[in-house]
């Protein structure tokens, strides 16, 4: 298990986002060479866990519990099968892209060592909006991509660390609970019958997504 590369993104203007100044960090690029990665600060106010990197709008995206975005490598292999295109590494806006690591299948509270320092900690799953749909441009992407249930991965910063290309993934840390990314997901997009048991999580469970489920259920 390893990063096949560490994206970061400069401001894009766009017109498929309303972020201020149409603004966004979305086009992610391989950087070269080590990128300090640490706790951003609160959504609204903290961008991304990168150093470099842009979130163009602070207001949905960004903050300790979105601090850095994952997608598997393989993930993207499947989907540029089957939408017919080749996908780059950061094509889908993550900050890294892995390899040998079921991203989508990491637990709530899964805790991984990313090269000799960072320490990474699971937490939410990656909800498709207008800004992915514009900068994909397929058709109906956002039905598509949640039909798929294999979102990607958000992650807060538990001990940071410089990382890089070719850096190693150890998952250091698994809880006994069957919340998975993509249960979560499912669950908050199209299987609302499995709200309640997300709360199995625990505090591990982004804050924001906690407060949307506890609402749901009533």
């Amino acid at each position: 298990m390893k990063l096949l590369s560490v994206n970061v993104g400069k401001p894009l203007r766009a017109e498929y986002t309303d972020a201020e100044g149409n603004l966004t960090g979305i086009d992610k690029r391989p950087a070269e060479g080590a990128v300090a990665v640490a706790a951003p600060g609160p959504k609204g106010v903290g961008g991304s866990g990168l150093a470099g990197d842009t979130i163009g709008d602070k207001r949905h995206h960004g903050g300790d519990d979105q601090a850095v975005y994952a997608y598997a490598r393989e993930d993207l292999d499947a989907w540029g099968r089957e939408l017919g295109r080749d996908l780059a590494n950061g094509a889908f806006g993550e900050n890294f892209t892995t390899t040998g690591l079921d991203v989508s299948g990491a637990l709530i509270g899964e805790r991984w060592r990313v090269g000799p320092d960072l320490v990474l900690e699971v937490d939410s799953a990656r909800i498709p909006c207008r800004t992915f749909a514009g900068w994909l441009g397929e058709r109906g992407w956002v039905k598509r991509f949640t039909a798929k249930a294999a979102p990607g991965a958000y992650l807060r910063v538990i001990e940071p660390g410089e990382v890089r290309a070719g850096d190693a993934v150890e998952v250091v840390h698994r809880p006994e609970h069957e919340v998975t990314v993509s249960f979560l997901f499912r669950a908050v997009t199209r299987e609302s019958e499995l709200l309640p048991r997300v709360l199995a999580a625990g505090e591990a469970l982004d804050p924001e997504v906690r407060e949307i489920v506890v609402k749901r259920i009533g």
